[in-house]
């Protein structure tokens, strides 16, 4: 499950980024890969057209996807709940009741270069967003992908 503030940029975009990933490795049935919100804000709404346009450029199909919100149920759904920077993981922490098994993670925590991914809502910049995205599914893909071998 990815999650971000809203819904509406970086997760659905990690989303659509990881479905895509993992159905050209032919492993798209191996996973449940889904998003959700920390906030109420746009709950129902579509993807943002800045996600939108730069995953259509990048030629990655867009998820059919309307903003939902992360439910403490949701943690015993899914085998990891990765946000997108500090203030998402405080947020899925508070939402869910805690992480006693440790399935709570930044997306580039997997990677070689730990961080936050900003957000293209505030700062307009959905390429930098969507790289690091990229960099962040790439390395939880080869994460997962090592898990079960």
């Amino acid at each position: 499950m990815f999650v971000c503030h809203g819904n509406i940029c970086r997760s659905p975009m990690a989303e659509c980024v990881m479905k895509h990933m993992a159905a050209r490795r032919g492993i798209a049935d191996e996973f449940h890969i889904d998003s959700s919100a920390t906030s109420s804000d746009d709950i129902g709404n579509p993807i943002h057209h800045g996600t939108r346009r730069k995953l259509k450029e990048a030629g990655i199909p867009v998820c059919d996807h309307r903003a939902v919100k992360l439910c403490r149920s949701d943690y015993d759904r899914y085998d990891l709940i990765i946000g997108m920077d500090s203030a998402n993981i405080r947020d899925i922490l508070r939402i869910v009741g805690g992480d006693p098994q440790g399935k709570v993670k930044r997306l580039l925590d997997f990677g070689s270069r730990p961080g936050d991914i900003e957000d293209p809502w505030y700062t307009g910049d959905f390429d930098v967003t969507y790289d690091d995205i990229v960099k962040g599914c790439t390395a939880l893909l080869a994460h997962l992908c090592r898990e079960n071998d």
